[in-house]
C-alpha cells in the first residue's frame, strides 16, 4: 500500500496499490533468491528547485509481487526532479540477512507528462540495476 502525503495537511491519504494510471510506477525483484522484492519499504520524493531540498510525496511498501503502483496522482504528477528511495537495509534484514547498499535511490527528471515511467529496480545483497521499463 502507498500512502500520499496531503500538500494542505498533515495527514495521510490512501492510494490503490494496484492504481496502474500512475504516472510512475516500479516493481522490485529480489535477484539472489528469484522472487518479487515483497515488503520493502519506498519513499517518493521531488526536488523543490528553490530551496535545493528534496520533499517527500508518498511513502509505501512493496506488495508481494514486489509492485507499488500507486506513487503519485496523476493530478499531483509536474515537470521536475523526482527521487525514488528503496529501504533495502530494511528489507534485507527482514529475510535476516546482511547486505552492502543499506539504501537505493533513483533520481530522474520528467519533462513529458504524456510519459508512464516505470522505474524497475534488480536487487541482490551486496548489487543493484535499475532501467527505464515500459
Amino acid at each position: 500500500m502507498c500512502w500520499l502525503l496531503c500538500p494542505r495537511c498533515p495527514t495521510l491519504a490512501a492510494m490503490d496499490p494496484c492504481d496502474a494510471s500512475s504516472p510512475i510506477t516500479t516493481h522490485v525483484l529480489n535477484t539472489s533468491d528469484g522472487v518479487p522484492a515483497a515488503r520493502l519499504p519506498l519513499s517518493l520524493h521531488k526536488l523543490d528547485v528553490h530551496m535545493m531540498i528534496w520533499n517527500l510525496l508518498t511513502v509505501g511498501t512493496t506488495d508481494d509481487e514486489g509492485r507499488c503502483a500507486g506513487l503519485i496522482s496523476s493530478d499531483a504528477f509536474s515537470p521536475g526532479m523526482y527521487k525514488l528511495r528503496f529501504e533495502t537495509r530494511q528489507y534485507w534484514e527482514s529475510l535476516g540477512q546482511i547486505c552492502f547498499y543499506p539504501y537505493v535511490e533513483i533520481v530522474f527528471t520528467v519533462t513529458d507528462l504524456e510519459q508512464h515511467l516505470h522505474l524497475p529496480l534488480l536487487l541482490s545483497r551486496f548489487s543493484y540495476s535499475t532501467y527505464r521499463g515500459r
